[in-house]
């Protein structure tokens, strides 16, 4: 039952150290499955990982471990940052990712936004800021960022969340719902006859930025798709919206300007999009822009000193911009894009497999 406490709509009550911080700042959160007056209690199932920490987890497993061994290290990872901090909150990347549950309870103040007990949500906010606990780690997917679990989670009075629809596979939503920032923010900064160069175009944001920005920037734009792998290369290719599709690691800043350069007919992109898991390509995404143009940092593995002092050593007039999560409407925006881009879709769904 929940408590009569009043909460912070913010969760600043669930803050145990430091004191008086925002729940994402905190080191400790208390993630007592007893809600306050304005909290959601959330039956976990499945933790989808935000792409840069899933991926420093995996590199700190010890060398040539096999699959198996690799898995058995995510998850004594993840049980081990939970227990300290009560929350997903990686402390090399600083950052989360998001859920999948079914709601199991509402306090008497919380907004129900649509959703009843028994539904199975996905929150839009941080796993690095939802105070969580996790009684069993049942399979780690290293294929798709994700882990699932037996746990709890709680929802605060200012976290939003989604109904997953009846026409998404709840694995493809959670995946899609996880970035669903970057298609309502992409839309916001691309207008037509722009060039726009996306960095990891072959992952889940990279593909939705590619999409995205090709609806934007109509006949006279151009779109740049630059991948890393063989596989995420394909992927681009395969979605079919890019003009040029270029294989290249972004963290070489001036190899990839120059792949662009060469691909463009010398031509730096308008607004050039991050969407790389890894640290290190802060600079290849300012050289690809020209000056006066914009740079949007989706990527959580950005360094934003990185990227701000980088510029200026460069002498690169360009806007640096931090990728935001939540825009308003954006789950909606997201679910909808693959309504109407069945290309995307089935790419995503054998990304994505599952229930």
């Amino acid at each position: 039952m929940p408590t009569s406490k009043p909460g912070c709509p913010y969760g600043v009550h669930r803050v145990i150290e430091p004191e008086w911080v925002l729940p994402q700042a905190a080191w400790k959160v208390d993630n007592s499955p007893v809600i306050w007056d304005n909290e959601i209690l959330i039956d976990v199932s499945t933790l989808n990982i935000d792409a840069a920490s899933f991926k420093q987890i995996v590199s700190t497993a010890k060398p040539g471990a096999t699959p198996g061994e690799v898995k058995e290290h995510v998850a004594e990872t993840v049980l081990d940052i939970v227990s300290r901090r009560g929350k997903m909150h990686n402390p090399v990347t600083g950052s989360g990712g998001m859920l999948l549950g079914r709601v199991k309870e509402f306090g008497p103040k919380a907004p129900r936004r649509g959703a009843k007990e028994g539904d199975f949500v996905a929150t839009l906010v941080s796993l690095s800021l939802t105070p969580l606990k996790v009684d069993k780690i049942k399979e780690v997917h290293l294929d798709k960022d994700q882990v699932d679990i037996e746990g709890t989670a709680v929802l605060f009075e200012s976290g939003p969340f989604a109904v997953i629809p009846p026409d998404f596979r709840k694995t493809l939503a959670l995946a899609v719902l996880d970035v669903a920032g970057a298609p309502a923010q992409v839309a916001r900064l691309v207008g037509k006859g722009d060039t726009v160069v996306v960095l990891g175009a072959g992952g889940k944001s990279g593909l939705i930025s590619l999409a995205v920005a090709r609806e934007k920037v109509g006949p006279d734009g151009k779109v740049i798709a630059v991948a890393h792998s063989e596989a995420s290369t394909e992927r681009a290719k395969r979605l079919g919206v890019s003009d040029i599709v270029l294989s290249a690691d972004a963290r070489d800043a001036t190899g990839t300007m120059m792949a662009v350069l060469k691909a463009n007919g010398g031509k730096k992109a308008d607004i050039t999009i991050n969407c790389v898991s890894v640290p290190g390509t802060e600079m290849a995404s300012i050289l690809c822009t020209r000056d006066r143009g914009k740079v949007y940092f989706f990527s959580m593995a950005t360094s934003f000193t990185a990227a701000a002092l980088g510029a200026e050593g460069v002498g690169a007039d360009v806007e640096l911009i931090i990728g935001n999560g939540y825009a308003e409407n954006h789950a909606e925006i997201a679910l909808d894009l693959l309504r109407r881009n069945k290309a995307l879709r089935a790419i995503l769904e054998e990304m994505f497999p599952g229930e």
